[in-house]
């Protein structure tokens, strides 16, 4: 594959950079990131905002190349305002599409690109925010003739950008360029798409490979606030959605404050078995504390990842041009339960989760109802039901979501098979939405207690031949890490990802491949300690850790029925691969 076994390595060179170094500068910073990072491709950029000239890029592209690393093309469409000009109602100087001027400067930087490479990715600023006064009179327009009276953008731009992809993208740069690739990359933010003209529902019939943007940096004081396994699922989404066409997963070493946080970005992206790890960017690894951390790590992944085989797991519907309970599937696997996602309705899944975002597909009824009727399992989150209250979600089940609201901190959790109960207190407080429903009708499996009432977190509800599961979700999403390990222990074990689950407190991802192999990872964050956990794999012998460097197996602690239980430890900051020895 390249300088790694498991995937290629490349960087991204961007435009300001390209339009200055020296031959000298560039040797230096390589010489730097070499001597850490084992580079098989760069995408050299030419154009993001300024265009270098020809001789900058020939230059770079034969330093690298001496190198031995591949050059390929990227392209950022961002665009100053030209100097005497009434500055555009946007964002990150992002293009007006009804302007001209605009336009024509941006087939002049791709058929540029194009003449130079063979193939070019462009940068995640491929949207439009603009809301001038022409922008204003083209949506208007399109929503008159397409019967839209509520005078929203969202298929306006979807409509922009794909006519943008064909005529100023793709057609410029196949006529200079017969034998350009065209990649598009998407962002993080995949529930804002629809809102700023990223289509992949129609981008994906046009250009020929797609990238994913798996930039998680800090949480908290970030303004994308984006749970770290969006890394994973995100990957998972646009693999799901046109297999073997994603090129590859982007991260960046911007805003992340602790070194773990960065290099979990890494880990994450990697485990989804991507083709590609980008790193962005190459100016930003020049000279940085990451880059040697970065590489010993990147060493350390290789070796784990071939043990791995194809991620497996819950499937998350996200159907095109969805939003709602934005990114509640990565705090769900953030907690244990091992979630990948996908655009399509997966109906020959095993186990299905259902959020907000999946009622967004008008037919999500009539599938669900095809789905349980043959056997399937399906978790649906209360904003799932909240959004089908009153259109048929009432067939499957007898809650309803009145909006009443409650304050739990203590639980009671019924054992498997009804054996008993278990009564855990919270680390803290948390708020949820009361699912009001009819006792002995539907069942409650977790509940949240305060003083003389309980109420339902985990309810179960038999249709046909198949289960309808409810999660009840916390009004603020990372008071699931408040939920204690006795709660989640129940929700893992409700939903084992081939015949494997975790017993263990919050904020541990369980990673399971279709090859017996699976990877467990606790995340660095405040609270999270060294513990020791148990893994339940039924049929399991013996559980191997294949890049270790003294074999030993790990004899189950006890066996129950067919299920063996083991006991791992589990540090933060350190992942392991175990493989199942059947």
């Amino acid at each position: 594959m390249g300088n790694y076994r498991n995937f290629t390595l490349a960087t991204y060179f961007v435009a300001h950079a390209a339009a200055r170094v020296t031959r000298q500068e560039l040797e230096d910073q390589l010489d730097f990131v070499l001597r850490h990072l084992k580079l098989d491709k760069v995408y050299l950029e030419p154009w993001r905002g300024e265009l270098a000239s020809h001789e900058q890029i020939e230059m770079i592209k034969e330093v690298f190349q001496n190198h031995g690393v591949h050059v390929s093309g990227g392209l950022t469409t961002v665009i100053l305002t030209p100097e005497g000009e009434t500055p555009k109602a946007r964002l990150f100087d992002t293009f007006c599409y009804n302007d001209p001027k605009m336009l024509a400067r941006l087939r002049e930087a791709v058929t540029f690109t194009a003449s130079h490479f063979d193939e070019f990715i462009i940068d995640d600023f491929f949207f439009t925010n603009c809301t001038c006064a022409d922008c204003v009179r083209e949506r208007d327009r399109f929503n008159q003739q397409n019967g839209i009276k509520d005078g929203s953008w969202e298929k306006y731009r979807l409509d922009l950008l794909r006519r943008v992809s064909i005529e100023d993208i793709l057609k410029p740069a196949k006529e200079v360029n017969p034998h350009c690739r065209v990649i598009i990359k998407y962002p993080n933010w995949a529930e804002s798409y629809q809102e700023t003209g990223y289509n992949p529902a129609d981008q994906r019939k046009l250009f020929d490979m797609l990238y994913t943007g798996t930039e998680t940096r800090d949480p908290v004081t970030t303004d994308q606030h984006l749970p770290r396994y969006l890394s994973f699922s995100l990957m998972t989404y646009f693999e799901n959605m046109w297999p073997d066409h994603n090129g590859g997963g982007w991260f960046d070493n911007f805003d992340t404050h602790i070194t773990e946080h960065y290099l979990e970005q890494a880990y994450l992206t990697a485990f989804s078995r991507p083709k590609e790890l980008m790193v962005f960017c190459f100016q930003s690894m020049a000279d940085h504390m990451y880059t040697p951390a970065l590489g010993y790590q990147l060493e350390k992944l290789d070796r784990t990842l071939d043990g791995a085989g194809t991620p497996a797991g819950i499937v998350c519907y996200l159907p095109d041009h969805c939003q709602g309970e934005d990114n509640v599937q990565d705090f769900l696997g953030m907690n244990g339960l091992p979630i990948v996602c996908s655009p399509y309705f997966p109906a020959k899944e095993k186990q299905i989760l259902l959020t907000r975002s999946s009622a967004c597909d008008p037919d999500i009824l009539e599938k669900l109802n095809a789905y349980l009727s043959t056997g399937g399992t399906a978790i649906v989150t209360s904003g799932f039901m909240e959004a089908l209250q009153g259109k048929g979600i009432e067939r499957f089940t007898s809650i309803r979501l009145r909006g009443r609201q409650a304050t739990v901190d203590r639980y009671r959790v019924e054992e498997e098979n009804g054996r008993g109960y278990l009564y855990p207190f919270g680390k803290k407080p948390v708020s949820l939405p009361v699912p009001e429903f009819r006792n002995n009708s539907t069942w409650a499996v977790v509940k949240g207690m305060h003083d003389e009432e309980s109420y339902g977190m985990l309810l179960k509800d038999n249709y046909q031949t198949g289960c309808l599961w409810t999660l009840t979700v916390p009004d603020a999403y990372p008071d699931f890490y408040r939920l204690p390990a006795t709660v989640w222990n129940r929700i893992r074990q409700a939903f084992p990802v081939n015949e494997v689950w975790m017993e263990g407190s919050s904020r541990i991802s369980l990673f399971v491949y279709d090859n017996d192999s699976l990877i467990v990872y606790p995340y660095v964050m405040e609270g999270v300690q060294r513990q020791v956990i148990r893994l339940h794999v039924r049929g399991a012998k013996a559980l191997t850790i294949p890049a270790a460097r003294r074999q030993k197996a790990i004899e189950p602690l006890y066996m129950r029925g067919d299920e063996a239980v083991f006991e791992v430890n589990a540090v933060p900051g350190q992942y392991v691969l175990y493989h199942i020895e059947r």
